[in-house]
């Protein structure tokens, strides 16, 4: 064979094997995705949010009287109930609060210049009293004296009975003057000792004379403490709360959630507890209040909130190591389908007012419209568009296009 020939054969293939590749390069490949497959199974939508477990009756003891309340919780050997959260009561037994009377108050300068003065004005009165008392005494004996001579007179009829009643009347007139005096006397001497106590104050009253415990407040019910609200010794106002008694068996759980998924709750709704450090426990909803309340939430949004109710369904064993105010996640279901075509959410996009999602058309894209019922954070109810078996692109990108090759990812 001619050289010539063999360089054109040769440089034939050359330009053969540069064009196949250059077509193999531009040859369009297809983009590998994620596929699911749709099917039939059980849906259902939960309104989701924090809540946190009560006692369902707690009872604040509260102090009856203004004064000085004793340390609650203390070592042992100090003055006090000795009383600690967690400790169980017992209904009009357990003490869990003494109280003593407070010490008298500071006075001011002023104050203490008024009270003295008026002191000594009481002392003034007293005497002058005592010395009233004393005339009214003399007064009396005279006028004892003149009865009785005029009992004397009588007899031998040397006086007119107008001076015989004239002397009794001045007896019987004079022992009530004494007494009313004597009273009055007694009477300014309490005035005093009212204005003596008035003086009193913290410097120079007796440490002996407070007394050691004058009212013990005892468990209005029986359950165990939960908090101690006024643990130190402090001196308080009526009606202070002290001390949260309640029965931590007895727990309900409550969600404050948005009005618009509180409207579609009802009482007897199914719940799923979460979020607490334990398996999930199973609940009912028991109230929804009829009232709302704002709310802002640490974004400084305001919310409509509604306070949700639920109780436990599972045995006490399942949430046993819950206690009161312990932070849970509840989530309430609004509606459910034990049988309903579903898709994954991330498979749904928008094409200009419906939903679509792109279907496995033997290995090309296929842009398909459908309708979507009910859905949450994971699935979404196919009312019509797709049917069971048909296989959907999860998460489509923009590299994606209707009728582009497309291969699931992983396969070979």
């Amino acid at each position: 064979m001619p050289a010539n020939w063999t360089k054109r054969i040769i440089g034939a293939a050359l330009l053969a094997a540069i064009a196949g590749g250059l077509v193999w390069f531009a040859w369009p490949r297809p983009v590998l995705v994620d596929l699911a497959t749709v099917a039939k199974g059980p849906i259902e939508i939960t309104a989701d949010d924090d809540g946190k477990t009560r006692v369902r009756h707690v009872y604040t003891v509260s102090a009856p009287i203004a004064g000085k309340v004793l340390r609650i919780s203390h070592p042992l050997g100090e003055q006090g109930p000795s009383l600690h959260v967690g400790d169980e009561v017992v209904a009009n037994q357990t003490v869990v609060a003494l109280m003593q009377p407070t010490l008298p108050g500071f006075i001011d300068v002023r104050s203490r210049d008024q009270l003295q003065a008026e002191v000594l004005a009481a002392d003034a009165a007293i005497q002058q009293q005592e010395a009233e008392v004393k005339r009214i005494e003399a007064a009396l004996d005279f006028s004892r004296t003149e009865f009785q001579r005029a009992q004397t007179l009588l007899r031998t009829q040397s006086i007119s009975a107008q001076a015989f009643d004239k002397a009794k009347f001045d007896v019987v007139t004079n022992e009530a003057a004494l007494a009313s005096a004597k009273a009055q006397v007694e009477m300014r001497r309490a005035v005093r000792t009212s204005l003596a106590a008035r003086l009193m104050d913290p410097a120079n009253a007796a440490p002996s004379a407070e007394p050691t415990c004058c009212i013990r407040v005892r468990a209005p019910a029986s359950g165990r403490v939960l908090k101690i609200i006024q643990d130190s010794e402090t001196t308080v106002l009526p009606g202070t709360p002290l001390v949260d008694i309640g029965n931590p068996l007895d727990l309900e759980v409550v969600a404050d959630l948005l009005s618009t998924d509180a409207v579609q709750i009802k009482v007897g709704a199914p719940v799923r507890i979460d979020g607490w450090g334990g398996p999930s426990i199973g609940g009912k909803v028991v109230r929804v209040d009829p009232a709302g309340f704002l709310k802002v939430s640490a974004l400084g949004i305001e919310e409509q909130r509604v306070r949700v109710t639920i109780d436990f369904t599972d045995p006490p064993e399942a949430w046993a190591p819950l206690g009161h105010d312990y932070r849970v996640i509840v989530h309430v279901t609004t509606w459910s389908a034990p049988d309903a075509l579903t898709v994954p959410v991330s498979a749904l996009f928008r094409k200009a007012d419906r939903w679509a999602v792109f279907t496995d058309d033997n290995g090309r894209a296929k842009t398909t419209l459908v309708q979507i019922g009910h859905r949450n954070n994971r699935t979404a109810e196919v009312l019509s568009g797709l049917a069971a078996g048909d296989r959907v692109v999860l998460h489509p990108s923009d590299r994606i296009a209707d009728g582009g090759s497309i291969a699931q990812r992983g396969v070979e």
